[in-house]
């Protein structure tokens, strides 16, 4: 073997040897890390019984999670609205009769409402938007539907609605006792402008055609 060979084979294998060192040091360095970690963890989980002392867990051994439900939203504006209703109650004691305008049909206008509107009522000047049927109801149904009617109406922007509440051909004595309780109703109502009888193809003596305050939006 030439001298030549020798040095070269030597010089192979200490850079082999060394080779071997570096990657021993490399896995030392991450051996001891790794211990580092692991005692460092088991310092943070013995912590708190480090400075509470041993726990001794509860003898109860069902367990159940409670889920805490969520608040109820108040709706507030209805909430408003109901108490409002409350102290706008329709009283069947009302006296209608001073306010209502001397005429074959009884009109009614607000104080401030000129003649022109009601006359402008009776020509069918508004489109009627919506109607009320309170035929067979009770007094007290009756004074609920109304008051609910109006204000879903006032509130939705509708300006001219029907109410028919019937001529009383059905009720003892032929008399229409819902009318005049409905005209009572009606003007304790501070949504209502106005209110005429129906003409004859819209109901007659039968219906009133009324005419509500501007809502939230116009629709004539």
């Amino acid at each position: 073997m030439s001298q030549a060979f020798r040095h070269h084979g030597l010089h192979a294998l200490g850079g082999i040897s060394r080779e071997l060192k570096l990657q021993r040091e490399r896995q030392e360095a991450a051996e001891l890390a790794r211990r580092q970690a692991e005692a460092a963890a088991e310092r943070e989980r013995n912590l708190f019984t480090h400075f509470v002392g041993a726990v001794t867990p509860l003898p109860h051994t069902d367990r159940f999670a409670f889920e805490q439900a969520p608040p109820t939203p108040r709706r507030l504006q209805y909430e408003l609205d109901e108490e409002r209703v409350l102290h706008e109650a329709m009283s069947d004691e009302f006296d209608v009769s001073t306010l209502l305008d001397v005429d074959d049909q009884l009109s009614f206008r607000r104080p401030g409402i000129g003649l022109d509107v009601t006359h402008k009522l009776r020509a069918g000047h508004w489109s009627i938007q919506r109607q009320l049927d309170l035929h067979g109801l009770r007094s007290d149904e009756a004074r609920e539907a109304l008051g609910q009617f109006i204000r879903l109406a006032h509130r939705t922007g509708l300006r001219c609605v029907r109410v028919v509440h019937g001529k009383g051909l059905g009720s003892p004595g032929k008399t229409p006792v819902l009318k005049s309780k409905v005209q009572r109703w009606l003007v304790q109502k501070k949504e209502v402008l106005a209110f005429v009888q129906a003409r004859p193809a819209e109901g007659g003596a039968g219906a009133l055609v009324v005419l509500l305050q501007p809502g939230k939006r116009k629709l004539y």
